[in-house]
């Protein structure tokens, strides 16, 4: 008798354009994922820069986001991707390369079910995410020409070897088990220490600019991060590399840590500081998104709420009580507060991924390597010392990433400036774009000063606490 054969539906047969290796499913969710993480950039991040500044610095702070998803691009496929993911070419960091041959974009990518060309540009959208939140703290006086040699200069030795360490399979702090499900080290912590680190080279704002800061538009600023928020979905969607469940696990824990985070930096801005601030609320909204991304898919829904808990008080309390208090944080500008938001936040949620990591969680993730595990279930399970293990590797994965971006960030500033000044002249920070770029925002009067009587239109610019309170209230005017 016969053998029957058995034929695949024509829109599921291998073919040419088809490869057997490929799932259409996943391929299908990984662009997605990938353009989900862009539009948090363009437009999410233009919009909400222009919106949140001074009227003055409204073109200028956009167009350096755009400007940073452009020049990504172009460098991350001539040289980037390969010394993120490509060949080893020592334990940190991989050999420079072009990604850009057919061959190479349409050949199976080093995970997942999809072509390297999905693989190139879904990660590039996590790079130039990362150098627009670099941005943030440079808003309002760094000197775009000085910008222009940042954005390839840090990309090329600062986040490649962040990425090639704790993504690239053959990355060192990959191999030794550190957990950054989605870039809670690489992308969050590492942006919020250059961006602090940067400020501190290229100097302050102006004064006036520094005491008020309005935004010109803060229902545009809520769109722009309405955008960041939902981009989130696939930010941390995307990184199992499959359309999988511990995909849609990573969602819903993204979305309930960021909500959770919102409401309990908006109770803390009313105890404290008698008002719903609106711009509070975004900052924990923020600060909720980036402490669940190096766990989204590692942890349980309760770990979630309780890691939003934390992410919208601890973020809080050194914004809004240790900034003051420590001079050096005062002395050193940081626009847009990224320090707090992104390297703090980052931070937390690296800890707390090594506390709340679930066993069954990590092997859907990582594999069947068994040294992955929390410290909560390692205490439950008898594997203690291997849940002290994850969370030494937890912290000395954050002190690699503070040091390289210090060093590598101070390192690039400092050659930047002899080439070009750092700091826009006094002259053209009093004047803003029309000085930068001939090109104004809005054809308007005024500067925003009509709402500076306003005593919450900014991240630090509120009114001290009640005099029943310790004097511990909202320092700098920056703003997240």
């Amino acid at each position: 008798m016969a053998t029957p054969v058995f034929h695949l539906p024509s829109n599921l047969a291998p073919s040419e354009a088809s490869p057997e290796w490929m799932n259409k499913g996943d391929n299908a969710w990984q662009m997605v994922a990938a353009t989900l993480v862009g539009l948090q950039s363009v437009p999410g991040l233009v919009i909400l820069y222009g919106s949140i500044v001074k009227k003055k610095w409204a073109v200028n702070s956009a167009f350096m986001a755009l400007y940073a998803f452009a020049a990504v691009l172009v460098c991350w496929v001539g040289w980037g991707y390969q010394m993120s993911f490509g060949k080893k070419l020592v334990h940190f960091w991989g050999r420079p390369d072009v990604a850009l041959d057919q061959k190479f974009l349409l050949g199976q990518a080093f995970a997942g079910m999809f072509p390297t060309a999905t693989m190139v540009f879904f990660q590039f959208c996590f790079a130039a995410i990362t150098l627009i939140l670099i941005a943030g703290a440079l808003l309002g006086r760094m000197n775009f020409h000085a910008w222009m040699l940042f954005v390839p200069l840090w990309l090329t030795f600062s986040y490649t070897i962040g990425a090639f360490s704790l993504w690239c399979p053959d990355g060192f702090l990959y191999k030794a088990g550190v957990m950054d499900y989605s870039g809670g080290y690489v992308i969050h912590l590492s942006s919020g220490i250059a961006g602090f680190t940067a400020a501190y080279w290229v100097g302050p704002r102006l004064t006036k600019d520094r005491e008020r800061f309005p935004p010109n538009n803060i229902i545009l600023m809520l769109a722009g991060a309405g955008l960041l928020w939902m981009g989130w979905t696939g930010f941390n969607g995307g990184d199992p590399y499959f359309a999988n469940i511990d995909a849609s696990l990573a969602v819903i824990n993204t979305h309930v840590c960021a909500a959770t985070s919102l409401l309990v930096w908006l109770f803390l801005d009313i105890l404290f500081f008698g008002k719903p601030s609106v711009i509070g609320a975004v900052q924990g909204m923020i600060t909720g998104l980036v402490c669940i991304t190096p766990a989204a898919g590692l942890v349980q829904g309760w770990a979630a709420i309780i890691m939003g808990v934390m992410s919208g008080s601890i973020p809080w309390y050194t914004m809004m009580v240790l900034h003051k208090n420590i001079k050096f944080l005062m002395q050193v500008d940081d626009t847009m507060a990224v320090f707090h938001t992104h390297a703090v936040a980052g931070s937390l949620g690296g800890i707390l991924t090594g506390f709340f990591a679930e066993p069954r969680l990590n092997h859907l993730f990582f594999g069947d390597s068994p040294k992955y595990i929390g410290l909560a279930y390692g205490l439950q399970t008898g594997r203690t010392s291997a849940g002290f293990r994850q969370m030494g590797l937890q912290l000395g994965g954050i002190l690699f990433i503070v040091t390289v971006n210090v060093v590598m960030t101070s390192l690039i500033c400092l050659l930047i400036r002899l080439i070009v000044p750092l700091r826009l002249s006094d002259e053209d920070m009093q004047v803003g774009d029309d000085a930068i770029h001939g090109e104004e925002a809005y054809a308007l009067w005024g500067d925003g000063e009509r709402f500076e009587n306003s005593k919450h239109n900014s991240v630090f610019d509120v009114e001290e606490f009640p005099s029943t309170m310790p004097k511990t209230g909202r320092g700098e005017v920056q703003m997240t």
